[in-house]
């Protein structure tokens, strides 16, 4: 069975702090959810998601849909209750033993979102089970849809009810959602509705503070540098650029932050790391997620590079266009100007400025994972030679690792 999934941040629309993720998964005649799919095809994608809930459910709550079958089969009871979020659909809503399963569930101490909320007696039935009442409001954008939804999100927040508004796409939507009063917004827009460019790099605080503490020890472990400088775009950025300036004027240009490191020495290291200290880098929740994002992207671009032959880039190249794709949202200045100033290979650049090119094609595909667009995803895929099975395991063990180094991090600011 082809399978993808993806997971969906879920933001608080006044903080911008991401709350959840929705796990996404692929629906076609094999789907978990498809009603016709056979016990056999089902398992399967249940085992890939029992194998991999360590990473899945980690950092933050995870809202998954489950049909009634999965329901009855106890299938969310294989996850965390206090971290995975039971949606429930219209196939829920009417099933004629909906409220006595979903009571014991509640019992157990699960908790539940209802999605496409309708002004029906079923639906309302359900309010006393749920958390969180989800509509898209993408299609709803009229006076009459618009007064409907605004009676809804009164309604939602008069039973206490959080209220997430989905398929928020475009600023258009996502500045209707804002103007509605909801609790949370998911969609496409929001990843980068509050990506506003700024005059100065942001660095991840808990980054600073590890280079800060190993660069100082009598005798530095570069891999370890290397490890803490690659995770953070803007000191990737940064650091290529110092080594590349005309202060340490070389015949050949530097393109990975192991050589940087060699060519600017320890000592001159130190001197950068403490101008940077000096800094107020504070970080918000907003370009802790860009970072993270960054790191996402690189992660998972190297990975799906080694899996393919002569590949017209190498995989740390596929890593630097990962961790650059966020960069025009952390300088003041357009995609072509910032990299001019650093030397990376030509087929990066231009994905990263025009998504031209196989190395473009890439990038574009990193892109439609994060935004669960799955005729896309196939299509590129095939262009790359890629799988998606493959790619579904290699997201999961990126998200793991993510998650993994940025525990660390926000660890060590504390």
């Amino acid at each position: 069975m082809e399978k993808c999934v993806v997971r969906q941040a879920i933001k608080d629309i006044q903080t911008d702090a991401v709350i959840g993720y929705e796990l996404m998964v692929q629906e076609d005649q094999d789907s978990l959810y498809n009603p016709s799919t056979d016990s056999v095809a089902a398992n399967a994608m249940v085992s890939f998601l029992s194998e991999n809930s360590g990473c899945i459910f980690k950092d933050k709550k995870t809202f998954m849909t489950f049909t009634p079958t999965l329901l009855f089969r106890n299938t969310p009871k294989i996850f965390d209750k206090d971290k995975v979020i039971i949606q429930i659909e219209d196939n829920i809503v009417v099933h004629s033993l909906a409220t006595i399963i979903i009571g014991k569930y509640k019992e157990d101490g699960y908790h539940f979102a209802i999605n496409d909320f309708q002004f029906t007696p079923k639906y309302f039935s359900m309010l006393e089970y749920v958390d969180y009442i989800k509509v898209n409001i993408s299609n709803k954008m009229d006076e009459t849809q618009r007064r409907s939804i605004v009676n809804l999100v009164d309604m939602a927040h008069g039973f206490q009810k959080e209220f997430i508004a989905t398929g928020v796409n475009t600023k258009e939507v996502y500045e209707y959602a804002k103007e509605l009063g909801v609790d949370y917004v998911e969609g496409n827009y929001i990843s980068t509705a509050t990506m506003t460019k700024t005059s100065k790099m942001d660095f991840m605080q808990g980054n600073l503070y590890q280079l800060i503490m190993e660069i100082t020890k009598d005798e530095p472990d570069i891999e370890m540098l290397e490890e803490i400088v690659r995770r953070d775009a803007s000191l990737t950025y940064a650091l290529l650029k110092m080594a590349n300036s005309s202060y340490f004027a070389a015949h050949q240009e530097t393109t990975s932050v192991r050589q940087a490191m060699v060519r600017v020495g320890i000592n001159q290291l130190k001197q950068w790391v403490y101008l940077l200290s000096f800094e107020d880098n504070a970080a918000d929740s907003a370009s802790e997620e860009l970072l993270k994002t960054s790191f996402m992207r690189a992660n998972f671009a190297s990975r799906l590079v080694r899996k393919r032959r002569n590949f017209v880039i190498n995989a740390s190249d596929a890593y630097l266009l990962g961790m650059f794709s966020t960069l025009e949202y952390m300088i003041d200045a357009p995609m072509e100007e910032i990299l001019e100033d650093i030397p990376i290979v030509e087929e990066v650049k231009t994905a990263l400025i025009s998504k031209e090119g196989l190395a473009g094609k890439l990038y574009e595909l990193l892109l439609s994972y994060e935004r669960a667009e799955w005729s896309e995803i196939k299509g590129l895929a095939d262009e790359l030679g890629l799988h998606t099975n493959e790619m579904a395991q290699i997201y999961m063990e990126c998200v793991e690792e993510v998650n993994g180094i940025w525990d660390n991090v926000v660890g060590s600011r504390g």
